[in-house]
C-alpha cells in the first residue's frame, strides 16, 4: 500500500514538473533562451564550460598538465603557500562560464542554483567527506542590504542540502566595506581586505576545533579567501579548505 502512494506522488510530482517545463521551458544558464533542451544548458553550451575534472593542484585547484600524483602542488603554491590546506574549483571562469555566475552573483538568479551546486559538491566531494562545518564568504552588512542576498550563502545553503554537512551562515563577519576587488592587483587585492573579516562571537564556539570548509563564488588570486581563512584559523579552526564555484586559469597557472 505504501509502495503503491509513494509511486502515485512520484508520477505527479513527475507529472507536475513535465507540465511547469511546458509552460514555462526551462532558461539556459549560457544564453539566456527557454527550451533549449530538458536541463539548464543545451549539449553544446554543456560542452562549452571547462570543468575541472583533471588532475589539479592540491592546494590552489588550478589545473595540473598530467597527473602528478596525490598532493601535488603547483609552483605557485610551492613558492608562496596558501593560507588554506585544499581548494577544489567546479569550473573555469571564462566566457562560457561568465554568464550563468554573474547572473547569480549581480542578477540574483536562482533557476539554476541546484546545478550550480550539484556541480560544486561534485568537485569539492572529497573535501565536503571530511568537513564538519560549511562557512561563506560574507558581504559587508551595506552591500547586503542593498543587494538584498548573498551568492556565497546561496550556494554554501545549497550544498549543505545536498550533502548534509551543516552550514553556519554568520560566521563570518566583513567589518568594513571595502571596494570591489575588479582590476586589482593582486598585492593591491591582498592589501584591500587585509583585516577586513573577523569571527562573529556567537558563531566562535562553532568554529574551534573544526574542520571548516570556506564557500565562495569565484576565486581569483586568493586575496579574499586568505583573509577570511586567517580569521577562521585565529578563531581555532583546525583546518580550512575552500570550495568555489569557479576560478581564474591563465596560462601561467597551469604546470606542465
Amino acid at each position: 500500500m505504501q509502495g503503491d502512494m509513494d509511486r502515485s506522488g512520484a508520477q505527479a510530482k513527475g507529472f507536475l514538473r513535465g507540465a511547469t517545463d511546458f509552460l514555462w521551458p526551462p532558461r539556459s544558464l549560457v544564453s539566456g533562451q527557454r527550451g533549449v533542451g530538458k536541463g539548464p544548458l543545451a549539449p553544446d553550451e554543456f560542452a562549452q564550460i571547462h570543468f575541472l575534472t583533471g588532475p589539479v593542484c592540491d592546494r590552489c585547484g588550478s589545473p595540473l598538465g598530467f597527473d602528478m600524483g596525490e598532493g601535488a602542488a603547483c609552483a605557485p603554491c610551492i613558492a608562496r603557500p596558501p593560507r588554506w590546506h585544499r581548494a577544489r574549483a567546479a569550473m573555469v571562469y571564462d566566457a562560457a562560464s561568465r554568464r550563468p555566475v554573474l547572473d547569480l552573483k549581480r542578477s540574483g538568479r536562482r533557476d539554476g542554483l541546484e546545478t550550480l551546486a550539484g556541480w560544486m559538491q561534485r568537485a569539492g566531494s572529497d573535501l565536503l567527506a571530511e568537513a564538519d562545518i560549511l562557512v561563506p564568504v560574507p558581504l559587508h552588512y551595506s552591500r547586503l542590504v542593498r543587494r538584498g542576498f548573498n551568492q556565497s550563502g546561496w550556494l554554501a545553503a545549497a550544498i549543505s542540502r545536498r550533502s548534509g554537512t551543516p552550514f553556519l551562515v554568520d560566521a563570518l563577519k566583513r567589518t568594513r566595506r571595502t571596494p570591489t576587488q575588479g582590476g586589482l592587483s593582486a598585492r593591491a587585492r591582498r592589501r584591500n581586505v587585509a583585516g577586513a573579516f573577523t569571527i562573529n562571537k556567537r558563531a566562535a564556539p562553532r568554529i574551534s576545533g573544526r574542520r571548516v570548509l570556506l564557500v565562495d563564488d569565484v576565486l581569483t588570486t586568493g586575496a579574499t579567501l586568505s583573509a577570511c581563512t586567517r580569521a577562521l584559523t585565529q578563531a581555532g579552526a583546525i583546518h580550512v579548505d575552500v570550495l568555489v564555484l569557479a576560478r581564474v586559469v591563465r596560462e601561467t597557472d597551469v604546470t606542465i
